[in-house]
């Protein structure tokens, strides 16, 4: 599967995509919505790409309005990485004053897939605007996340098909001290996926992100892994909200989840995307459901089977 459509909402704003120069569109109060700055992925000579668009927006809008930005598409996001357009947000914020939330790639499936997006170092980005709410960023590819602090963080996810242990082990370490909402998509290896739940140490042991109050680690061909982690991390007593969809999750790992310790304090349990057997999603239900968790449990996915071997595979990887 892949990601087939633009995000309708982003840092509860409505997304409102900056129309093309010709368009004869009446544009929103600045701080009603998440503006959309796009540009074709598969350009043609008179397209307008996405820096000019930038500055145009810049020119139009009341930049010190803006709370929210939702990049979407760039000139060959497929071969060209998103290191301009990182520049260009740093070196606009001066201008973007209010700014509170950016989500870098918006792009589906027929701009580009997932795990061709080629991403940079957003880092600096980060650190250009300290006031910061929200991230997030789709696409694996070239992405890099050294460890930093932030102080002002309270949401970040990362969308990949396949997200290298080195991005997982900058984030786990660093310094979020705001952080309430952490969701990483960790994907298979076929797309780059290396990291193990060694990687993510800091941020099971709660250690990492004192605020912590909802973590997806979701996506995972190693799902199983995560979930048996997951089990005896202390971080998982403070949590409400744990999502571990989108995987190859079996009855082996689900297992491990329930053996583990206590999920009756949980508010809301996501297992969607799931190779559990009826008996186990049974299982799952009746030990806690009746504590008052809000368990998503979709109907189970049949492996396939090829030349006798079985495939499982993840929600969105290419």
């Amino acid at each position: 599967m892949t990601v087939g459509h633009h995000m309708r909402e982003f840092h509860d704003l409505p997304v409102f995509e900056f129309p093309t120069e010709d368009a004869r569109v009446e544009l929103p109060d600045a701080a009603a919505v998440a503006w959309r700055l796009s540009a074709p992925t598969y350009s043609e000579p008179e397209d307008e790409l996405w820096e000019p668009l930038f500055e145009r927006f810049l020119k139009t809008v009341d930049t010190g309005r803006v709370r929210a930005v939702v990049v979407g598409g760039w000139d060959e996001a497929y071969e060209n990485s998103s290191a301009d357009i990182v520049a260009a947000l740093i070196g606009a914020n001066n201008r973007l004053t209010g700014l509170e939330a950016v989500f870098l790639g918006d792009m589906d499936s027929e701009d580009c897939e997932i795990s061709w997006i080629i991403q940079s170092d957003v880092t600096p980005l980060l650190a250009a605007y300290p006031a910061l709410r929200e991230f997030g960023v789709r696409g694996g590819s070239e992405l890099a996340f050294p460890s930093i602090r932030h102080t002002g963080l309270e949401t970040l996810v990362v969308e990949t098909g396949g997200l290298g242990a080195d991005v997982v082990r900058g984030i786990a370490g660093s310094d979020l001290p705001a952080l309430e909402n952490l969701e990483l998509w960790l994907g298979t290896d076929t797309y780059g996926a290396d990291s193990t739940p060694e990687d993510l140490a800091p941020l099971l042991s709660g250690s990492s992100f004192p605020a912590l109050r909802s973590l997806g680690l979701c996506n995972s061909v190693i799902q199983d892994e995560i979930a048996a982690a997951v089990a005896s991390a202390p971080v998982v007593a403070r949590i409400e909200r744990l999502n571990l969809s989108m995987g190859v999750l079996t009855d082996e790992g689900a297992a491990a989840l329930l053996d583990g310790q206590p999920l009756t304090h949980l508010a809301h349990l996501d297992l969607s995307h799931h190779f559990l057997s009826e008996a186990m999603r049974e299982r799952v239900l009746a030990a806690l459901a009746p504590h008052g968790v809000t368990v998503v449990l979709d109907d189970a996915l049949e492996p396939e089977e090829y030349n006798g071997v079985v495939y499982r595979f993840v929600a969105v990887a290419e």
